[in-house]
């Protein structure tokens, strides 16, 4: 859940990151996007589950490819056993997404995957359904045009109601906590602990504000505790989301076992850097984990049974080489961008 450039894919196999789902959205260049992110995904040796953002915020025939490249990309994914690549549909905020648009996702869907979907993260998603949908809030429009599901994962989801959570449940739905982006975008603290209380899946994401799964962990609990105003909730929900959750829906779009070793179950395994100064065992490894670690402790990531990352260099790729493409290619575009080389 972190982003899809080399630099971005090799920061995440240097933060103990195994696989990452991405909601991608390039306006400039819709058709054939996915398929070259899992080209470079598929270089890098990291396992992705790939998704374009639908917008009709750039006009028809871009929301047109846009769709049609979620559906070509679906299509495919769904005939590969690789445990490797996997797809969702992909859709932008509701606010811009209109009924037809959600229609046109659906129909080329078309019961191949799940929706990979921002929900209310701020309040124009909540302004714009109320005040252009008759009254009705953005999960049930979700619900209305069969966009929900055990299979869609919903992204933020900090401003839906009680009722909105209901209709989350009964679908079997999965939300996705993004707790610093959310702080960086000053949009809110989502309800998490009362989603886990009612029973709802949730998962810990970043929306590409970090590589680092374990920052995200160390954020969460701090959000949590600061707008509950205790400092005694959140612990076990926070360990819960990423160490359970996310392995469990990353198993169920990869149809491998994930998260766990074990015979059969993929090695996807990543070695920490870690030296204990007080007693250190199975009953407060999460709090050394909170308080001790860090992504960039990791030395060792192996995906797949594949060594990518040993002792802090890369087994199979040129991070030198990477790293000097993407400057060039950044200095491109933002002379594009701007009017001028840099």
């Amino acid at each position: 859940m972190v982003g899809h450039r080399p630099q971005a894919l090799l920061e995440s196999l240097r933060d103990g990151v195994t696989t990452i789902f991405d909601h991608h959205a390039s306006y400039a260049e819709i058709p054939g996007s996915l398929f070259a992110i899992k080209d470079v995904t598929t270089e890098c040796g990291i396992r992705a589950n790939l998704c374009y953002e639908v917008s009709d915020r750039d006009g028809q025939e871009k929301c047109d490819q846009a769709i049609k490249e979620n559906a070509d990309f679906a299509r495919w994914a769904a005939k590969q056993d690789t445990g490797m690549i996997a797809a969702m549909f992909g859709g932008h905020a509701t606010f811009t997404l209109s009924d037809a648009t959600m229609d046109k996702m659906a129909e080329a869907n078309d019961g191949l995957t799940g929706f990979h979907i921002h929900v209310c993260e701020g309040m124009n998603d909540v302004y714009d359904s109320l005040d252009n949908q008759c009254g009705i809030r953005p999960v049930e429009r979700l619900l209305n045009h069969g966009l929900l599901g055990n299979r869609t994962m919903l992204g933020h989801c900090i401003h839906i109601t009680p009722a909105e959570m209901d209709i989350v449940l009964e679908q079997g739905t999965s939300i996705v906590n993004n707790p610093g982006s959310n702080m960086n975008n000053a949009v809110g603290c989502a309800p998490v602990l009362e989603f886990m209380r009612r029973g709802i899946p949730v998962c810990m994401g970043t929306d590409a504000y970090t590589h680092d799964m374990l920052e995200s962990l160390k954020t969460f609990i701090l959000v949590q505790r600061h707008n509950a105003a205790k400092p005694n909730v959140a612990w076990g929900e926070d360990f819960q989301m990423l160490f359970r959750n996310n392995a469990a829906m990353a198993s169920r779009y990869f149809k491998r076992d994930l998260g766990v070793l074990r015979p059969g179950a993929a090695a996807d395994i990543a070695i920490f850097d870690y030296h204990p100064f007080t007693p250190f065992s199975a009953e407060n490894i999460d709090g050394h984990i909170l308080f001790g670690f860090e992504g960039r402790q990791c030395r060792t990531t192996i995906v797949n049974g594949k060594v990518l990352y040993r002792d802090r260099e890369f087994t199979q790729l040129d991070e030198e080489r990477a790293n000097a493409y993407m400057l060039e290619q950044s200095k491109a575009l933002w002379g594009d961008l701007n009017g001028r080389e840099y």
